[in-house]
């Protein structure tokens, strides 16, 4: 099979997209040849059959000749190669702008789509598209006619304990690009009542930026609101990591705090889970991750005192019965979303969508 795959980013630093390169990877070991499409590219390091074209987003093109390349590299690709079907990773845009080229080809898409938002180019990917995938039933919020679920992708062997303990006092950690979606006021009035029930030391560490200059308002407010509740002392603001550089971080928290509501399947989640640490999360649609720890890991969203009680209460635990809760959540994460698995499923997918469209041919 050759596979034509459309991304953002192929670049094992950047902070949101590094983990791009891990499905790269894993698909390119079970398909003939790889070609990628991607809005930037900062690696050569990938295996002998896979072939990438940058956007030039990463030396600062314009939009118009970021378009032209993207038809540019497109036209090449399908004049080349023999591409069976083109996986369009969360680039629904791009995946529109290319759907009349790859139709002209036979070319069938698969898209990849894990968020809450409903609009008009969601609803032209999913009529252009011959399957859709996600990460859980929840993070597809139109129609399942076209729905494959197949896990998040999580490399347990990159996010996996390490030697590093958590830190003393206890580290609370949020990762995630900072925009109000992500919820950090919540964390902040949750860590205001923490300190004056716990009555012990702890610190709280947001790791992330922000992802549009619009954000940055709020970043300020998040600041002012750190010192009205005068939590100067407590609470760190970190700027963004690169991606591999995350199970460092993750390893030396005690807990690991995830603020979006049911509809996002943020990885980060699951990445603090494989490194074998508590979870805590206000969405329902990790439920099936938990498991029998559900009652004490899910929050109700935006709900500051119900975070704190929950962040208590683990804090609480003696740190082997926490460890035992750590090794059962990463099990959880080996068996549902671990990223060989996800290649496994998505194969089958690409395989299952050539089949489709060869029998509609022949009929």
């Amino acid at each position: 099979m050759q596979l034509l795959v459309i991304n953002f980013a192929t670049d094992p630093d950047h902070p949101a997209w590094g983990f791009a390169v891990r499905w790269i990877e894993a698909l390119a070991g079970r398909v003939t040849f790889l070609n990628v499409i991607s809005m930037q590219v900062a690696t050569n390091h990938l295996p002998d059959n896979v072939r990438v074209y940058s956007m030039g987003k990463e030396m600062g093109l314009a939009r118009s000749r970021i378009l032209a390349n993207f038809y540019g590299h497109l036209s090449r690709v399908l004049r080349e190669n023999d591409i069976d079907v083109c996986f369009c990773h969360m680039n629904v845009m791009f995946g529109i702008l290319g759907a009349p080229l790859l139709k002209a080809h036979g070319v069938p898409i698969v898209t990849w789509y894990a968020h809450p938002t409903v609009n008009r180019m969601l609803k032209t990917a999913h009529w252009l598209s011959d399957r859709v995938v996600s990460s859980l039933p929840t993070t597809y919020p139109y129609k399942h006619d076209k729905l494959a679920v197949v896990g998040q992708g999580i490399d347990t062997t990159l996010f996996a304990p390490g030697s590093t303990a958590p830190e003393t006092p206890p580290m609370i950690l949020c990762v995630g690009r900072l925009s109000p979606a992500k919820g950090h006021r919540t964390l902040l009035k949750a860590a205001a009542l923490l300190r004056d029930r716990w009555n012990r030391p702890f610190q709280v560490v947001i790791l992330g930026g922000p992802a549009a200059r619009i954000d940055e308002a709020y970043i300020t407010s998040l600041r002012a609101l750190t010192e009205e509740l005068r939590l100067q002392d407590i609470v760190q603001f970190q700027p963004p990591a690169p991606w591999a550089a995350l199970p460092e971080w993750y390893r030396r928290c005690t807990v690991q705090v995830n603020l979006t509501p049911n509809g996002y399947g943020d990885k980060v989640a699951w990445e603090a889970m494989s490194c074998v640490r508590p979870c805590v999360v206000a969405n329902p649609g990790f439920t099936e991750t938990l498991g029998h720890h559900a009652p004490e890991l899910l929050f109700r969203h935006d709900d500051h005192e119900d975070l704190a009680a929950k962040m208590m209460t683990l804090l609480d635990l003696p740190a082997d019965a926490r460890g035992r809760m750590g090794m059962y959540l990463r099990e959880q994460v080996s068996r549902l979303h671990n990223i060989e698995t996800l290649a496994d499923r998505l194969v089958l997918i690409f395989q299952d969508v050539l089949e489709c469209r060869r029998r509609r041919r022949s009929a």
